[in-house]
């Protein structure tokens, strides 16, 4: 027997081409019986076909990436290209935004029902001495009870000095329902930790050595760098639980009428630490200690409790009452001569939740809102779109959402070892009020295109400003006391010619407000030209071709490793450079193998290419994968 394969029968719905039944098994279970879903119930099968978008999946997030820009080594954090300002928070975030990245949240996790177990490894090579791995098991114990498990790992030492990365991502997962169907239940425990050692970029005096392409700089581990013997971890734990009873449970092929009430508990409890053997007095300025620690915790606990009604008839609604307390901050104060900065910021308070979504014929309607009872922890958001389908092919939709929400916690308090980093502002800084119009087209055989416009009052950002005459710069948390409006257009299209294949893949931006707070780059453009067939008697799937990455020139937000945030900086124009990738990939049976010379042409198209200021992106470097299911 070969457990590489599929079930006898197994077929992926998505692939017309794999319609032959396995060897060796019984007539068991079809690939469509293994399902996948989040907490929002947004079901899809197992997907084990070979397409480009599983190209642009393969990578550290394993998600589309398109509109970020990855640093030099990977698990290091990502500079976003674009701005979406939709929103369906009613509170502040934890800070450290830029290390979230690959931190799953509640809705990243997915619960599984499989007929027979089914293991999924995924491995890809890293930048020197390291790799990551995605191993990942579901069983169902019965027909009602599903088990998970999954452990997602990597080390990467990286082409520069004290790059190194070291991550772990633990998730359990369980979901249960009664024979009768009357309770259902979801849960999930995620443990977490991303390390990562902090450099600062290439100091000022190399970038020249850098961009001339000097032979004595192509081993990068050359350069100095702005920052040594220094570390920041995210790490982060979460109990999860999503449980729900039908009072009323009456449903046939003609009728449904459905009554249930629905319980949510959640607790997170996570923290960011940056600590350094010496401070780096050039580059953050002066220090309290002669050893940096910096650490911030947060607890996070919430839970809601609501009415679900779905009738024929009205549709679904829900209306229910929520409960959050967090506690977020430091274990002591600061105190300056004119400012005590305090260590902590806590609430508890109550909310209002709701959410209404009907389908009549080829129109659907969905809308949510929350509303938080809060005097300090002002917030709320409601967001409604109605969707239309056209054709077999084409569907439309437009949405709106209007949100506000105080700034995350590190916008809000701050406290280091260095003495410039130590703020609050709690009682200054006003909830950022957004509004966004939004509209979105698909159609395979046309295109697929999305286009918002958005208004943000009191935009809130980190911005970059010189406090002395000696260069030191220090990072400070703004607000923009205007409004900014921003616009958005992507649109996609393949175009198929026998065996040939040509996907595009571009986006338009522009902030209409004339304001420096907000940069994004005017055009960013992907463009992948490959060919697909199937050779050996179609025992193997191929394919291969060149992706073309781009983005014009704009002041690039600069990173800060000590907050682990973007800020703004209208100093430096970086961008305008290609990178060409070219790829082979292959399907095997349920095997998956991925190859890829990334950044071909760093040699011959200039040495200009930066993912931030004075964090040069990486150079070429050949990389192997591949992803393999088993089906028992």
């Amino acid at each position: 027997m070969n457990s590489t394969n599929a079930p006898k029968g197994s077929r992926n719905l998505n692939d017309s081409t794999d319609t032959k039944r396995s060897r060796g098994f019984k007539d068991v279970a079809s690939i469509d019986m293994y399902l996948q879903f989040n907490t929002e119930v947004d079901t899809s099968m197992v997907d084990t076909t070979l397409t480009i978008r599983k190209d642009y999946k393969f990578n550290y997030l394993q998600k589309d990436n398109f509109g970020l820009m990855p640093f030099a080594n990977i698990g290091q954090t990502y500079n976003s290209l674009s701005f979406n300002a939709i929103n369906f928070e009613t509170s502040p975030l934890f800070g450290a935004r830029a290390r979230h990245y690959n931190y799953m949240d509640k809705n990243d996790v997915q619960y599984y029902q499989v007929p027979t177990p089914w293991t999924r490894l995924t491995y890809k090579t890293a930048f020197e001495q390291g790799q990551m791995l995605d191993a990942f098991f579901s069983v169902n114990l019965s027909k009602q009870f599903n088990f998970s498990i999954a452990y997602k790992g990597l080390r990467s030492l990286g082409n520069y000095q004290d790059a190194l990365t070291s991550t772990g991502n633990f998730r359990i997962s369980t979901n249960y329902i009664t024979k009768n169907n009357r309770y259902t239940a979801k849960a999930h425990i995620v443990m977490q930790d991303l390390l990562n050692q902090e450099n600062g970029g290439i100091k000022d005096d190399d970038i020249e050595s850098f961009t001339s392409g000097d032979e004595e700089f192509i081993d990068r581990s050359v350069f100095d760098l702005n920052i040594e013997n220094a570390e920041s971890i995210l790490e982060g734990k979460r109990f999860f639980l999503n449980h729900s009873y039908a009072i009323v449970n009456q449903k046939d092929s003609t009728n449904t009428n459905r009554l249930a009430v629905v319980n949510e508990i959640s607790f997170e409890d996570k923290y960011f630490q940056y600590y350094q053997d010496t401070p780096s007095s050039a580059f953050f300025g002066d220090s309290f200690t002669s050893k940096i620690n910096d650490k911030v915790t947060l607890e996070d606990f919430r839970t809601k409790i609501y009415l679900e009604y779905i009738n024929d008839l009205l549709g679904e609604v829900s209306f229910g009452i929520n409960y959050t307390d967090i506690n977020y901050g430091y274990n002591s104060v600061v105190l300056f001569s004119d400012q005590l900065i305090p260590n902590r910021i806590k609430g508890n308070y109550i909310g209002l939740d709701a959410s209404y979504n009907k389908t009549l014929k080829s129109i659907n309607l969905k809308s949510k809102a929350s509303l938080n009872l809060s005097d300090e922890f002002t917030g709320s958001y409601i967001d409604a779109e109605l969707g239309l389908k056209l054709s077999d092919d084409i569907r439309i939709s437009g949405g709106v959402n209007v949100s506000s929400k105080l700034p995350n916690y590190n916008y809000l308090l701050y406290q280091s070892d260095y003495t410039n980093y130590n703020w609050y502002n709690f009682n200054d800084f006003k909830n950022v009020n957004t509004q966004q119009l939004r509209f979105n087209i698909q159609s395979q055989k046309l295109f697929n295109a999305t286009f918002d416009l958005s208004n943000i009052e009191n935009y809130t950002y980190f911005n970059l400003e010189q406090i002395d005459d000696e260069g030191v710069k220090v990072i400070k948390p703004k607000q923009y006391n205007r409004s900014v409006q921003y616009i958005r257009v992507k649109a996609q299209r393949e175009i198929k010619v026998g065996k040939f294949a040509l996907d595009n893949t571009i986006m338009y931006q522009n902030v209409l407000s004339d304001s420096e707070v907000l940069n994004v780059p005017t055009f960013i453009s992907r463009n992948t030209l490959y060919y697909s067939n199937h050779i050996f008697k179609k025992a193997m799937q191929l394919q291969t071709g060149i992706t073309f990455n781009y983005f014009t020139e704009y002041n690039m937000n600069g990173y800060d490793p000590l907050l682990a945030e973007f800020y703004t900086q209208n100093t430096t124009k970086l961008g305008g450079f290609p990178r060409l990738d070219f790829f082979i990939n292959a399907k095997v049976r349920q095997t998956r193998i991925f190859l890829k010379a990334e950044h071909f042409n760093s040699s011959f198209t200039g040495y200009d290419y930066f993912s931030a200021p004075n964090h040069p992106y990486r150079d070429f470097t050949i990389r192997f994968g591949l992803v393999w299911d088993f089906f028992l």
